[in-house]
């Protein structure tokens, strides 16, 4: 195997591709990067055994044709080192890959191709394409509901479901939830639980791109292609909760405030919340502000005042002040609505404008 290439498209390749390298690798092989390369093109593939990204760019010459695997990290490394005015040369020789480019020349060891293992895809059921902002904008206003290392292993990833015409990324860790609903020209009937990183991954790969992003959903798979790129992301085998069950549908008592507004006041009132809990006091006793309550174990206290559309309910009830500080990060439109109802009750918070998107915060006893 022998090609040269320019740095750059090398790079923007291998960065394209880096996130799905396995960093704690129970095999060898999972850390090294496999590479293609034919008369017409390099083929470049990166897997966890979970989520697995390949590109394909075009090389300047080819001499000879092969493929193998290098260490991952340490290719990127050396790529980005080398001069960005001179080509780079890669040349397979046994099991040594050597990259030149100038006066710097660094010699790899290699894995063999053949050991290099393969999401399995299985058989599609679904086939569409969405544009890339809308997908984009809806992973990112769900994302951050995700569940981390849940031992409820359904939550550790991103409901993709498709009811009729309506397309919903929903996520939860239990305490909160996220929803966003985009309408699709075509009717489906579809939902899977597409993994963290995998959705991570997706978010990254269509993230400021204007064309469309083609998906295709299996029974135990997603695969998404776009401009040469492709992600294919095993699927969790479980049962999502039902999450319109969650969704408050008895609030009567109803808050416009600015979003900005609302924003700097739960930043400050979290300066002095309880390290460990986080909580924050809403207060609703007057007819045009609400206020945010916090204190610590220190008994330091903080009391912001934030102009509000509201009514003088008498409503005093607590919240994680992280969770609603990631709602209003996730928020678009200049305004917010929040619902609640009594003290037990969780409040939903949507948006006042064009958006579908709607966010529900369980209460925390204070």
């Amino acid at each position: 195997m022998k090609f040269n290439i320019d740095k750059t498209k090398l790079v923007e390749a291998l960065q394209l591709i880096a996130g799905a390298v396995e960093k704690r690798q129970t095999l060898a092989i999972l850390s090294n990067i496999l590479i293609e390369v034919s008369e017409e093109q390099l083929h470049m593939v990166a897997t966890d055994l979970e989520v697995e990204l390949s590109v394909v760019i075009k090389p300047d010459t080819v001499t000879n044709e092969g493929v193998t695997t290098v260490p991952a990290r340490k290719f990127i490394d050396i790529v980005k080192s080398l001069p960005d005015d001179k080509p780079i040369s890669l040349t397979l020789n046994d099991n040594r890959l050597t990259i030149q480019s100038g006066r710097s020349r660094f010699t790899l060891q290699t894995l063999p191709a053949n050991d290099f293992p393969h999401v399995e895809e299985g058989v599609g059921t679904a086939r569409l394409s969405i544009p890339c902002s809308i997908l984009s904008e809806m992973i990112d206003r769900t994302q951050f509901a995700m569940a981390q290392q849940d031992v409820r292993y359904y939550l550790n990833g991103m409901f993709f479901e498709i009811d009729g015409t309506q397309l919903r990324t929903v996520a939860t860790d239990g305490h909160r939830l996220a929803l966003s609903e985009w309408q699709l020209p075509d009717s489906y009937d579809i939902g899977v639980i597409v993994p963290r990183k995998g959705m991570l991954e997706l978010g990254r790969l269509v993230s400021g791109r204007s064309s469309e992003v083609e998906l295709v959903i299996g029974t135990n798979h997603l695969r998404a292609q776009i401009d040469g790129i492709s992600l294919t992301s095993k699927l969790v085998d479980g049962k999502f909760p039902d999450y319109q069950r969650v969704i408050p549908r008895d609030t009567d008592k109803e808050v416009f405030v600015d979003r900005a507004q609302l924003k700097e006041g739960l930043q400050r009132a979290a300066i002095l919340s309880n390290e460990k809990f986080k909580g924050v006091k809403l207060q609703l006793n007057e007819n045009d502000s609400i206020t945010l309550l916090s204190n610590n174990p220190e008994q330091e206290e903080a009391e912001i005042h934030i102009p509000a559309e509201t009514e003088a309910y008498e409503l005093e009830i607590g919240f994680n002040v992280q969770y609603l500080l990631d709602v209003v990060n996730s928020c678009r439109e200049q305004k917010v609505k929040i619902l609640l109802g009594d003290v037990n009750s969780s409040a939903l918070i949507q948006e006042v404008g064009e958006s579908k998107a709607l966010y529900v915060v369980m209460p925390m006893r204070l």
